[in-house]
């Protein structure tokens, strides 16, 4: 990482003022000027901010939002005192259209997770594991598992937050197996993500772009299960002996509904497979179709809710009712945080890949590194910087190099976030919902171990797809 900041820096020092030319005309390579130099800063205080949010409580999305909106500020008035105010905005527009694809697919996913939380889907799948008393390493074993196959069809932060709530539930008074099973459960989620297009916010940038077919991402199992499985059978051995005690719920968590809307989400998942597949319309209006599912079953459930207030004599009925369903207020548990943070992200990224440095930075990590060196660094630097910018940017710069390596690099951003807790929205999150049990050093302890999952995957991607 620290020869790819060297090259961006002499670049920008050597770079000469000129002209370009991109798809949507002639551009100004900014890459020396003030411009740039002040784009740069923006864009590092503002991400600064972010990796700065657990200790400050302010929001990613507002920094980035803020850094993307000066960027292009900067850019346009550059561009108009050359006369050139359109090359600005059909660059704009093309940014925001591959936000928009993104931002609503990803609604339409959580809209679902939101309604399945709501139908006590996941809460069902809790209680069910802390019912069967299973010791402590089995328990080890089955949230690093259920984590590393859930996650492929849910994302990977909603998968580890629902298996952490497993570890709680189950490790009061073990801190060291919490911290063990939080730092497997985000290893196996961030594995099990990357081999599906719905696994990670990476994955499904690949896809939405295009270079990779559905179908493809499954040849990168393999290596994702030796990238799962290697740190867990070290870790395994430091699981403390015995079971936890058995806790006692009489009250079912599942609503009625609950699996309706699990079938519904699975359908409204070939649907954009389908859409993309055999009808070449792009996967996001396959899912928004599969929205209108959702809404006319949650139509339905609205109907059998007004019957039972009707038919019920008791005053606080409409609380007690299990038919009571808002699809809108789905809609606004969203996390909009998030999906704010993307579009500042997409937008700051692609108005430096405008001024010229992704394409400078591509000339140097993929023209003197080599493709497989390149791909490594990505991964390593997603442990670093949030894998969301530094895909973008990867799909930006749009290297020239074979299928293979577009493979290794969507799996190396996905999995390298594990090797420390901050890598990845999971630990992330994991951090505060078991805070003070998972912890930045405690995950670092482990990330001699995690890298070795890392390279061994990476060796299993050769051997197997070479």
């Amino acid at each position: 990482m620290t020869k790819w900041y060297i090259a961006l820096a002499l670049g920008m020092l050597t770079a000469v003022p000129g002209w370009a030319s991109t798809e949507g005309g002639s551009t100004l390579d900014l890459t020396s000027h003030w411009v740039g130099y002040a784009a740069l800063a923006i864009f590092s205080v503002a991400y600064l901010f972010v990796i700065l949010e657990e200790k400050i409580h302010m929001r990613k999305s507002k920094p980035v939002l803020a850094a993307a909106g000066l960027i292009w500020i900067l850019i346009a008035i550059v561009y108009n005192t050359h006369d050139m105010p359109h090359s600005v905005e059909g660059a704009i527009r093309h940014n925001f259209l591959e936000y928009a694809e993104l931002f609503f697919f990803l609604l339409v996913a959580m809209t679902y997770i939101n309604a399945m939380l709501e139908r006590g889907v996941f809460d069902e799948l809790r209680d069910w594991l802390v019912k069967k008393g299973f010791s402590y390493k089995a328990l080890f074993w089955l949230t690093g598992i259920l984590a590393f196959f859930i996650s492929p069809i849910a994302d990977n932060l909603t998968t580890a937050l629902i298996m952490c709530a497993v570890v709680l539930a189950v490790g009061q008074g073990q801190p060291g197996f919490v911290s063990l099973a939080c730092i497997n459960i985000v290893v196996g989620a961030n594995a099990g993500g990357a081999f599906s297009p719905f696994g990670d916010i990476t994955t499904l940038m690949v896809w939405q772009k295009g270079i990779i077919d559905f179908g493809e991402f499954f040849v990168l199992f393999v290596p994702s299960v030796v990238n799962f499985l290697l740190p867990a059978l070290i870790m395994q051995f430091f699981i403390p002996a015995g079971q936890p005690e058995q806790v006692e719920n009489t009250e079912k968590s599942l609503k009625y509904g609950g699996l309706q809307i699990v079938g519904l989400f699975l359908l409204t998942i070939v649907t954009a497979v389908c859409f993309h597949n055999f009808l070449h319309i792009p996967p996001v209006f396959g899912m928004m179709t599969g929205l209108a599912y959702l809404k006319f079953y949650g139509y339905f459930l609205r109907l059998k809710s007004k019957t039972w207030v009707k038919n019920s004599d008791e005053p606080t009925a409409d609380l007690a009712d299990p038919y009571n369903f808002d699809v809108f207020g789905k809609i606004a548990l969203a996390e909009w945080d998030t999906l704010f943070f993307f579009y500042g992200v997409i937008l700051a990224v692609g108005g430096l890949g405008f001024i010229g440095y992704l394409g400078m930075s591509s000339e140097f990590i993929y023209g003197e590194l080599g493709a497989t060196n390149a791909n490594i660094l990505v991964g390593i630097m997603s442990a670093i910087v949030d894998n969301i910018p530094v895909m973008f940017a990867v799909l930006t710069m749009n290297p020239d190099m074979s299928h293979f390596q577009w493979l290794l690099v969507t799996m190396t951003a996905g999995v390298g976030g594990s090797l420390l807790s901050i890598g990845s929205a999971a630990g992330v999150a994991l951090m505060g919902q078991a805070r003070g049990q998972y912890t930045f050093f405690g995950h670092l302890k482990w990330t001699p171990v995690i890298a070795l999952g890392y390279g061994a995957s990476i060796w299993v991607h050769f051997l197997v797809n070479g």
